[in-house]
């Protein structure tokens, strides 16, 4: 007799990382062309408006060329998509609501979970084939501790280098590293664990 098959969950629909690109674009833009708002002087939106969108846009496109392409049954992922997409949308809301000036936690807070957002979706695409469970895991936290490095270079070379917080940067980026890093752990034990989990159920 063959195990009873659990009825799928519920995809998320097609307009939530819409939706999400959206309200990023759309804060971006008010940073970027609305005069006179202080918290948002040099802090790059110009090129943020470019950046944030194009890397968000990145991992779908990528999905809809080299899955779409082969598999045109399968279904879009869009709650992986949503949920490295969403990482920016806190970054920007965050600036856009001063809360990197007025919340003293706000950034250390933003590493961890923002890393835990984009980790947990490009797990859920790019881990499922890996084996055994702590590979998976090993996996997707060594992919955010990359991409923690390469945002901090990214932010040394935008902000840093040039500014008025050089004399605590190397602190400023051990810490943030090191809690990107940590976000990327806890994402990678969660699609470990959901992966797992939808394994046996089917």
């Amino acid at each position: 007799m063959k195990p009873r098959r659990k009825p799928p969950a519920p995809s998320v629909p097609w307009w939530v990382p819409v939706l999400i690109l959206a309200l990023t674009i759309g804060q971006l833009a008010v940073a970027e062309w609305a005069p006179g708002i202080e918290r948002f002087a040099d802090k790059a939106f110009g090129a943020r408006l470019i950046a944030y969108p194009a890397m968000m846009l990145l991992v779908p496109a990528i999905w809809w060329v080299v899955v779409k392409r082969r598999r045109p049954e399968a279904p879009a992922p869009y709650g992986a998509f949503s949920l490295i997409m969403l990482g920016f949308l806190v970054d920007v809301t965050g600036n856009s609501l001063d809360l990197y000036d007025s919340v003293t936690w706000w950034d250390d807070m933003n590493h961890f979970v923002n890393w835990f957002f984009l980790l947990s979706g490009i797990g859920l695409l790019i881990a499922r084939p890996v084996r055994p469970t702590w590979a998976q895991v090993l996996l997707i936290t060594g992919l955010g501790a990359l991409l923690a490095i390469g945002w901090e270079l990214g932010e040394w070379y935008t902000f840093i280098r040039h500014g008025t917080e050089l004399d605590t940067a190397y602190e400023d980026t051990l810490g943030d590293e090191t809690l990107g890093t940590l976000g990327a752990l806890c994402a990678g034990l969660l699609v470990a664990f959901r992966l797992r989990h939808s394994d046996t159920v089917r």
